[in-house]
C-alpha cells in the first residue's frame, strides 16, 4: 500500500514499516486442524478456503461475511474480477457450503452485498440457512451519476441455521429527536422522554438503517480498505445476534472491524483476511481496542442518529457528572470520548 500524504488532522490509521514488521508477528496461519482454543481471539492472514478446511465444526455463533462484490476491485495486493452471474453464484457456493460446518446449530448468518450481487448471494443464502429478512442500509458517501440514480444503500441478508437463534432488541435500540412532542392529557410526554440533551424516543430497530456513517478521515476508525464497514453498523449486528463470551466469525477480515467492535463488546473473535497489511491493520486496531472501547454512534447503551454530535457530547458531560449518574450502564465513563456523530 504506497504512502500518502495526510492533513494533520487526518486520524486515519495507518501502519509504519517497523509497526507491520512488528504487528506480522502476530498473525497467524493454520495449516493443521486446531481447537477452538488456538483460534480464539486471532487474525488468521491466510486464503479463507485453505484455513476452513482445519476448523472446527460447529464452534460459530454470529457469521459476518463481507465477501467481494462481484465488481472490478483492487483489494491492496489482490484483484477482484468481475464474473457473470452463474460463476459468481459458484464461487458463492462453494464458500458459504465450506463456512456452514462451522456454524452451531443456533447459529446466526449476516451476508453483506450490493443490488448487483444480491441475486448470487440470496440463491446461495436460501439454500443453506433460512432467511429471515433484508436488511437495506444507506451510504451517504459515494459519487453522482448522471445517466442512472446515484447508487448509495447496499443490503445485509440476515438468515439463522434453525428456528433457535439469538435476537437481542432491547440492546439495539435507536435514540431518535422527536419531531412532534405528543403529550397527554396531564401534559406529560407521551413514549417519549424529555432530557437535558433535547427531546427524544427509543425506538425499535427496523431493516432499514439510515443513521449509519461510511468511516472517513476524521474518524478514529478510518483505515485505507476500500470496502471498510463501519463500527456502528457492526455492533448492531454483533448486540442483536450473539451475547457476551459468544464467537463472532468473519471469513473476510479486511482491516479488521468485525474483530475489533467483538473485542470492544465483550464477544470472542476469529478473522481471516489474506491481505498482509490488511490484516496487520486488524492488529493495530485490536490493539488500539484495548484502551479505547468507543464505537462511534453508539453511547449509553444505544444508537444515536446522525449529526447529534451536540446532544451526544451533553449527555456525555451529564453522564460523567456524579450529579447525574457517574459513568455510564457498563461502569465505563471513557466510553463516552470518542463516540460522537
Amino acid at each position: 500500500m504506497e504512502d500518502k500524504v495526510r492533513a494533520p488532522r487526518n486520524r486515519t490509521v495507518t501502519l509504519s514499516k517497523e509497526e507491520t514488521e512488528y504487528f506480522r508477528t502476530r498473525l497467524a496461519r493454520v495449516d493443521s486442524r486446531l481447537g477452538v482454543s488456538d483460534l480464539v481471539g486471532r487474525t488468521i492472514n491466510q486464503d479463507l478456503l485453505e484455513a476452513v478446511e482445519n476448523f472446527p465444526s460447529s464452534f460459530v455463533d454470529l457469521l459476518f461475511v463481507d465477501p467481494p462484490y462481484n465488481l472490478n476491485k483492487r483489494f491492496n495486493s489482490t484483484v477482484f474480477k468481475r464474473m457473470d452471474l452463474e460463476s459468481y453464484t459458484i464461487w458463492l457456493r462453494d464458500i458459504f457450503t465450506k463456512l456452514r460446518r462451522t456454524l452451531k446449530p443456533t447459529a446466526s448468518i449476516y451476508v453483506c452485498s450490493d443490488w448487483a450481487s444480491s441475486p448470487s448471494v440470496y440463491a446461495v443464502i436460501s439454500e443453506l440457512f433460512v432467511v429471515r429478512n433484508r436488511i437495506t442500509w444507506e451510504r451517504e458517501k459515494g459519487r453522482g451519476a448522471t445517466r442512472n440514480w446515484k447508487n448509495s444503500s447496499e443490503d445485509i441478508w440476515f438468515c439463522t441455521i434453525g428456528d433457535e437463534y439469538t435476537f437481542n432488541v432491547d440492546d439495539v435500540k435507536l435514540k431518535r429527536k422527536v419531531i412532534a412532542p405528543y403529550t397527554n392529557d396531564s401534559g406529560e410526554p407521551k413514549d417519549w422522554d424529555k432530557t437535558t440533551e433535547g427531546n427524544f424516543r427509543l425506538t425499535y430497530p427496523s431493516n432499514l438503517w439510515t443513521d449509519i456513517t461510511v468511516p472517513f478521515w476524521s474518524m478514529p476508525e478510518n483505515t485505507d480498505h476500500p470496502t471498510q464497514k463501519p463500527e456502528k453498523l457492526v455492533a448492531r449486528i454483533i448486540l442483536a445476534s450473539s451475547k457476551p463470551g459468544e464467537m463472532v466469525f468473519d471469513p473476510f477480515l479486511g482491516s479488521g472491524t468485525t474483530s475489533v467492535v467483538a473485542k470492544k463488546l465483550g464477544r470472542a473473535f476469529i478473522g481471516v483476511e489474506v491481505d498482509d497489511t490488511f490484516a496487520c491493520l486488524a492488529e493495530k486496531r485490536l490493539l488500539l481496542a484495548e484502551t479505547d472501547n468507543a464505537i462511534q454512534g453508539y453511547l449509553d447503551g444505544v444508537f444515536w442518529e446522525r449529526n447529534t454530535m451536540n446532544e451526544q457530547i451533553r449527555h456525555a458531560e451529564n453522564s460523567a457528572n456524579p450529579k447525574n449518574g457517574g459513568c455510564d450502564e457498563r461502569g465505563n465513563s471513557e466510553q463516552t470520548q470518542l463516540a460522537f456523530f
